[in-house]
């Protein structure tokens, strides 16, 4: 038999591609996507034109006293900051404002001393709070849904307590908070700034803040890790109704009254605070100092509507659509800076 020869099959040597290591980014270019100095440079930018639309807002002391109407939707974002870090939100924060002043004006109008009125006050922001965590954690509901149901119970049952009427009569020496300084500084502010550096720490160094981040980033991964979820967030939920009594309180000293409808609106406000900050909506990112800058910010453009005497109307369009332009420009920061 003729043997048949074949050729061999030459191999083919597979092609490798040898691509350069991207160059590192020089320094400043990370430090300038990051939302805190976006938010720092807004910042500046408000100041620089609100110093032109008014001279007022050279002066360091109007800054600060225009600030107290605003101060205690910017200490309840602080923890607003940390809920939404987690992964969750809370929505009920002014509806929980207004019922545990309105607890704190009924107890003190059947009799109570005002410091067993304060007290029952700060008793029901807790249990607000654990009633919101205990949907979202046990029940496994989704926050968003939770906290607008309470949010309108919440509100609803402030009017079955004070009804349409305000509940005023309070000692001199509990009203007026806002009228109380430190030099210069309104004793609000500086309550403000304590907790926002207590917070900042507690997000920045404690092993529980990093866990929130953790949480935030992937829950699942948060379970396998060993990391108690369930009772973070609850706790989280729960520090959420406590400071939003304690504001509720404040807002109840600088008006002296308290009425169902006290903190209208303020969801809106709190939210946009924390967006402006930064802080990443589906959670796992932000910052204390984020939210801290983003007060001020809304402090100078909500004081220099006033002053330019825009209808309040107005006002609260330019709010909604700063809120909508701070979600698209934190979703297009991070992801450049995944990219």
């Amino acid at each position: 038999m003729n043997s048949i020869e074949k050729s061999p099959i030459p191999a083919t040597t597979p092609r490798v591609i040898v691509r350069e290591a991207a160059a590192p980014r020089p320094r400043w270019q990370v430090w300038l996507i990051r939302p805190e100095v976006v938010t720092l440079l807004l910042l500046v930018i408000a100041a620089i034109v609100a110093t032109r639309l008014s001279p007022f807002f050279a002066d360091l002391g109007f800054i600060l006293e225009s600030s107290t109407y605003y101060i205690e939707f910017a200490i309840v974002a602080l923890v607003l900051t940390i809920v939404i870090i987690s992964g969750e939100i809370d929505l009920s924060p002014a509806a929980q404002m207004a019922l545990s002043a309105c607890l704190f004006g009924t107890a003190f109008k059947a009799g109570a001393p005002i410091p067993v009125a304060i007290g029952v006050s700060l008793l029901s922001g807790l249990a607000m709070g654990a009633f919101n965590g205990f949907f979202v954690t046990v029940l496994r509901l989704p926050s968003i849904i939770v906290t607008i149901g309470t949010l309108i119970l919440y509100r609803g049952l402030a009017q079955v307590l004070a009804g349409d009427k305000s509940i005023s009569g309070f000692p001199s020496w509990f009203v007026g908070i806002d009228y109380r300084m430190v030099g210069i500084v309104p004793i609000p502010v500086l309550i403000f700034i304590a907790a926002s550096i207590l917070l900042g720490l507690f997000l920045g160094i404690t092993i529980y803040g990093r866990q929130i981040y953790q949480i935030g980033t992937s829950e699942i991964a948060a379970i396998h890790a060993g990391i108690r979820v369930r009772r973070i967030k609850m706790g989280l939920f729960i520090a959420s109704g406590l400071v939003s009594s304690i504001a509720g309180l404040m807002v109840a000293s600088r008006l002296g009254s308290v009425r169902y409808d006290l903190a209208t609106g303020g969801e809106l406000t709190m939210v946009l605070i924390v967006m402006l900050g930064g802080t990443y909506i589906f959670g796992g990112r932000g910052s204390i100092l984020g939210t801290f800058l983003a007060a001020w910010l809304l402090v100078i453009i909500a004081t220099g509507m006033t002053v330019a005497n825009i209808a309040i109307n107005a006002q609260l369009t330019i709010m909604g659509l700063l809120l909508i332009v701070s979600i698209i420009a934190t979703n297009a920061i991070y992801a450049r800076s995944q990219r």
